[in-house]
C-alpha cells in the first residue's frame, strides 16, 4: 500500500508549490514597483539617471542635507519635492482601488463589477462640479478643498442610498447593481444639467477634473487617501477567508456561519469610503479595479488571501506605467492619467474577456 496510501503528502507538496507561486508572484510584483519609482523619478527636470535620482531619494529618507541652494538640494528638492508625491498617490490609488475591485467582485458575485459600480464615481463627480461651477461646497470651504470635501461627500450618497435600499428590500447582487447603474445616470444627468448652464472655462476645468491626474501632487494631498487606503486594505486582508465563502454563493456561505447581508454591507461602506477618499484627491481612474484583479486571477487564482495583495501591487504598478506615460507624452500638455489608464485597460480588458469566451470560460 506505500506510506502515504492517499496521497496526502503528494497534495500538501503541490498545495505549498502553488502557494509559493502567489507569494512569489507578489515578491516580483513588489520589485517591479520599485523599479518603476526609479524610471517615474528619472523624468526629473534635472538630468538625474536612474541610480542618481534614487540614491537621493533613499537619502532624504535617511535624513541626508545639502547646502541651501546648491546643485545638489535643488536635485533633492526636486526629487523629493515635486515629483515623489505623485509616485506615492499613484502608489496609494492603484493599490486601492484594485483592492476595492477584488472587494466589490467577491460581494457582488459579479467579475465586472468595480469600485464604481455603486455609482459612487458619478457622485463624486456631481459634488465637485457643483463646488466648480456653483460655488456650492458641504463644507463651507471655497477653493480646492472645498471641491475635495464635496466629492468625498457626493461619492458617498449614492453607496449610502444603496446600502439603505439593500437593508430594506434585501436586494440580490444583480440588482445592487442595476440600481448603481441607474444612480449613475441620475447623477450624471444632474451633473450635466449644472455644466451646460456655465462659461467656457468654467466648463473646462469642470471636465478636466473628472479626469483623473496626479499632476501637481504635494505631500499634503497624501495623508489622508494613505490612510484610507491602509485601514481598508488591511479589514479587507482581514476579511479574505470570509469573501473567499462568498464564491460560494450566499445560501452555502450562510450554513457556514456568515451573516451574508451584514458582511456585505459593512464591506461596501469600507469600498465606498476608501474609493470616494481616493478620487477627491486624483479625480476619476478607471479600469484599474478591473483589470489589476483580472489579470492576477488569471494568474495565481481566485484566493483572495493572496487575491487582495497580489491585486494591489499589479494596480500600483499599473497607475505608475500610466503617470510615467502621461508625462512621457506630452502633446500638446501632458496627458492626464485617467486617460492613459482608460486606453491601456480598455483593450487588456476586451482581450481577456475574448480570451475566456475562446476557451469556454465564460462570465
Amino acid at each position: 500500500m506505500g506510506d502515504d496510501p492517499y496521497g496526502l503528502e503528494k497534495l500538501e507538496e503541490q498545495y505549498n508549490r502553488y502557494t509559493s507561486r502567489k507569494i512569489l508572484l507578489i515578491i516580483a510584483l513588489v520589485a517591479i514597483i520599485i523599479i518603476l519609482i526609479g524610471v517615474s523619478l528619472m523624468f526629473n527636470g534635472r538630468g538625474l539617471g536612474f541610480v542618481e535620482a534614487m540614491s537621493y531619494f533613499f537619502n532624504h529618507i535617511i535624513g541626508t542635507t545639502y547646502i541651501v541652494g546648491s546643485d545638489e538640494w535643488v536635485n533633492d528638492y526636486a526629487i523629493w519635492t515635486v515629483y515623489t508625491p505623485r509616485v506615492f498617490m499613484a502608489i496609494i490609488v492603484g493599490a486601492g482601488l484594485a483592492s476595492c475591485g477584488v472587494v466589490m467582485q467577491a460581494l457582488l458575485n459579479n467579475p465586472l463589477a468595480d469600485p464604481y459600480t455603486t455609482g459612487l464615481s458619478d457622485g463624486a463627480c456631481f459634488g465637485a462640479v457643483a463646488a466648480i461651477v456653483m460655488g456650492f461646497t458641504l463644507s463651507g470651504i471655497s477653493g480646492s478643498l472645498g471641491i475635495v470635501t464635496n466629492a468625498f461627500f457626493g461619492g458617498l450618497i449614492p453607496a449610502i442610498v444603496i446600502i439603505m435600499l439593500s437593508r430594506v428590500i434585501n436586494m440580490s447582487p444583480a440588482v445592487t447593481i442595476l440600481v448603481g447603474v441607474a444612480l449613475s445616470y441620475l447623477f450624471s444627468g444632474m451633473e450635466t444639467l449644472i455644466m451646460v448652464s456655465t462659461d467656457a472655462d468654467t466648463l473646462k476645468n469642470a471636465f478636466l477634473w473628472q479626469i483623473g491626474t496626479f499632476t501637481n501632487t504635494d505631500w499634503s494631498e497624501i495623508p489622508i487617501p494613505l490612510i484610507l487606503v491602509a485601514l481598508s486594505s488591511a479589514i479587507m486582508l482581514l476579511m479574505s477567508r470570509k469573501l473567499n465563502l462568498l464564491s460560494l454563493g450566499d445560501d452555502s456561505a450562510s450554513s457556514l456561519g456568515l451573516d451574508v447581508d451584514n458582511f456585505r454591507t459593512i464591506l461596501m461602506i469600507i469600498v465606498a469610503i476608501s474609493v470616494a477618499g481616493m478620487i477627491s484627491f486624483s479625480g476619476i481612474i478607471g479600469f484599474v479595479g478591473l483589470v489589476a484583479p483580472h489579470v492576477v486571477r488569471m494568474a495565481i487564482g481566485g484566493d483572495n488571501r493572496y487575491l487582495i495583495p497580489a491585486s494591489m501591487a499589479a494596480g500600483a504598478a499599473f497607475l505608475l506605467v500610466a503617470d510615467l506615460l502621461s508625462r512621457v507624452v506630452v502633446y500638446p500638455d501632458e496627458l492626464r492619467v485617467g486617460l492613459i489608464a482608460s486606453i491601456i485597460g480598455a483593450p487588456v480588458f476586451l482581450y481577456m474577456i475574448l480570451k475566456k469566451k475562446r476557451y469556454g470560460e465564460g462570465y
